[in-house]
């Protein structure tokens, strides 16, 4: 086949349709001032490598001839990897739903030649895809008028600001009752079987059970923390959770966890190493501890670049069969187990018939049949060398800079509450990677893949850059690492925030039909909600009180919101509990203090942080505190406790 434009590209996505017969265009200026010129209305098709029905529409649509033909005389065709341009996905997707259609991937986007939509959807069958291509050039060409009107209208809708559609003047009321108002509306949606809410497919959505083990550490609320022990339980006995490799799926497509959409996603992994990392602090529970050990080595093994970054995805196929790599024939575990068979038959519930479609197994974890460790350890072995040789899933190998920075955020997590070093330089080697490939003196890029994409950072890209670097901070105490996050943190307000209403755009340019604000935390947190988070961390260490004061104002403007709807804002509530109950520091002084840090950082103390006197220290609260002797200055509210000289006499006084 002709390659098309594509193969210039670096995104494994468009690399994907590099050989399509379709006259492919990335989204630039090339592709936009073609659509002007030859007056042809644009077909945008934003997807993603490991989107299963992307690759089917592919298939069926795009690599035909015919198909191709008619995309090509009618439209000018530009492909998007919205991870990649998720700035331009952003917008489309918000105009199909407008339209008055679901979401989701494939999204193909009907734009007049100047960019504004008019009409769109996600997956189309060959036939019907066909029809529509001839149906929407002869309306482009014999109502025009009313196309441009709707599209103007359209554009508007867009235009219009998220922010001030939900923003309230509310006033914030005592953190108990806040936090006691967010858990009663989330409480009868818990599934009480299953865990998570009641319903179905069922995503993860970490920062929810994040904010339920600060609720719980707060209020001792034990209706929380069993919940959130349920729902951590739960997903790891079923088959979201790889139980040979380690890992994470995206989603369930049922309620109890069984069945995965079996794509893994780096940005679910990244977050789960911290939630699992802080329920083990928090519950001693040695299964949390090996989730984070498994899902460490996944990563390793798997998405590791030899630089120390990380890939970005792995698709959900192998040879064009949805999970294939993953599922076990009852004939198979027989011949490669065999003495093992029965054991391993009862723990993972297979069935000699298939627990799931075509005959074949999803292993899930029979939480009330004990294991002997080292027949486990064997099976699982086992298990993973005869896997590893099937062809496997296709692997997005492309680093996006903020799903790399969260995988920072975890890693010191997990380095945080085991103490185990190896995951402390996982992380220092991802952020020398990020440093050197990625990062320019003001400017963040996106993704790199052999080389820089083409793409400046977003919001949650320089946000999370800034969230890493704190948290190196905090289990280093190297002071450098903070004074990065500062110097970000400057940047991302000179160039994303909106004096008009208080809160940060998505993008720095504003170069397409609508400049959006993310509010709502979803699978990943909403970029706002992680800036306010960082911006109350730097407050406090650095003494900013203008920074507390935009943070507390993002807050408050959202309260009502955070109290209605905690399943989208977990990570504004824990920004809330932030604001209210406020931090305590921990200063630590003298030559031996390394072992003191760890001790401390064992405890879940989600609202202790920790900084180092000594002569190189720039931190307000760090000064005159230099000392020979092994010395802890804990402070609360501008006030600090006398100096005590141990870990455990510290703990006592965060409680």
């Amino acid at each position: 086949m002709k390659p098309n434009r594509l193969i210039k590209a670096t995104s494994p996505y468009l690399l994907q349709h590099a050989l399509n017969p379709v006259d492919w265009h990335e989204w630039n200026e090339e592709a936009l001032t073609k659509a002007q010129q030859e007056d042809k209305p644009i077909l945008v098709s934003i997807g993603y490598s490991s989107c299963h029905w992307c690759h089917v529409m592919e298939k069926q649509s795009f690599e035909n001839e015919q198909v191709a033909e008619l995309m090509n005389e009618f439209f000018v065709c530009i492909k998007v990897d919205r991870e990649e341009r998720p700035d331009i996905d952003q917008i489309y997707m918000e105009a199909v739903q407008a339209m008055g259609g679901n979401g989701g991937w494939p999204l193909n986007v009907f734009l007049t030649p100047d960019q504004k939509p008019f009409f769109g959807g996600t997956y189309f069958a060959p036939t019907a895809w066909s029809q529509v291509l001839i149906n929407i050039n002869k309306v482009f060409r014999e109502k025009r008028e009313q196309v441009l009107a709707s599209a103007e209208e359209l554009k508007s809708v867009l235009q219009s600001s998220d922010i001030e559609r939900f923003r309230q003047a509310n006033t914030l009321q005592e953190l108990k009752e806040e936090i006691e108002q967010s858990f009663k509306t989330i409480a009868p949606k818990f599934d009480k079987t299953w865990g998570g809410v009641e319903k179905a497919p069922k995503f993860i959505m970490p920062s929810v059970w994040q904010w339920m083990l600060r609720y719980h550490y707060l209020s001792k609320n034990e209706e929380a923390l069993q919940h959130t022990s349920l729902t951590l339980n739960k997903i790891l006995a079923g088959g979201i959770y790889d139980q040979v490799g380690g890992g994470f799926a995206r989603y369930s497509v049922d309620k109890e966890w069984f069945a995965p959409h079996f794509e893994k996603m780096l940005y679910d992994n990244a977050q789960l190493l911290s939630l699992y990392a802080e329920a083990y602090a928090q519950t001693k529970d040695k299964r949390y501890k090996e989730a984070v050990y498994e899902t460490f080595d996944w990563l390793k093994r798997e998405m590791l670049d030899p630089q120390g970054a990380w890939y970005s995805a792995i698709d959900a196929d192998s040879e064009g069969v949805e999970g294939k790599f993953y599922v076990w024939r009852d004939d198979d575990l027989k011949s490669v187990l065999g003495e093992d068979y029965a054991f391993a038959k009862g723990y993972f519930e297979t069935t000699e018939e298939g627990n799931w479609e075509h005959g074949v197994n999803i292993l899930k974890r029979n939480l009330t049949q004990k294991a002997d460790k080292a027949v486990l350890d064997k099976v699982k072995s086992t298990l993973l060398s005869v896997r590893s040789k099937r062809i496997p899933p296709g692997l997005d190998d492309k680093i996006i800079t903020g799903w790399n920075a969260m995988t920072v955020i975890g890693l010191t997590d997990a380095y945080r509450y085991t103490g185990d070093q190896k995951f402390l330089q996982a992380a220092i080697k991802t952020v020398e990677f990020l440093e050197k490939k990625l990062f320019a003196p003001d400017t963040i890029d996106r993704s790199f893949k052999d080389k820089r994409s083409t793409a400046e950072g977003f919001l949650d890209d320089y946000a999370y850059v800034i969230g890493a670097y704190i948290q190196l901070h905090q289990v280093t105490l190297e002071e450098n690492y903070l004074l990065s996050a500062k110097k970000w943190c400057e940047i991302t307000l000179q160039k994303f925030f909106d004096e008009e209403d208080g809160f940060f755009f998505y993008a720095s340019t504003h170069d397409l039909i609508a400049r959006k604000k993310e509010v709502f935390d979803n699978v990943i947190p909403s970029s706002n909600s992680i800036m306010v988070r960082n911006l109350l961390v730097l407050s406090s260490l650095f003494e900013i009180e203008e920074w507390r004061t935009l943070a507390g104002k993002m807050i408050n403007s959202l309260a009502h919101v955070i109290r209605g709807e905690l399943n989208y804002t977990g990570n504004w509530g824990m920004g809330a509990m932030e604001l209210q109950h406020t931090f305590h520091e921990v200063v630590l002084s003298g030559k031996e203090i390394e072992n003191v840090r760890k001790e401390m950082q064992l405890q879940f103390n989600p609202f202790a942080l920790y900084a180092k006197a000594d002569a190189q220290s720039v931190l307000p609260i760090t000064q005159n505190r230099t000392t020979e002797k092994t010395t802890l200055y804990v402070c609360f509210n501008k006030t600090c406790n006398l100096p005590v000289h141990s870990a455990q006499e510290a703990l006592k006084q965060l409680l």
